[in-house]
């Protein structure tokens, strides 16, 4: 998982990726390619 301070460049990597807020943290997930996950903070 990639720890960024900002998801915007993330985001756009593959078509699948979705922004997600859990617990306070925006994540980017992807349920098709599992490699492209992030963290932002």
């Amino acid at each position: 998982m990639k720890i960024k301070n900002s998801l915007r460049s993330l985001k756009q990597r593959h078509a699948d990726c979705r922004v997600v807020r859990r617990k306070g943290r925006v994540y980017v997930i992807n349920k098709t390619q599992r490699k492209f996950k992030a963290r932002q903070g």
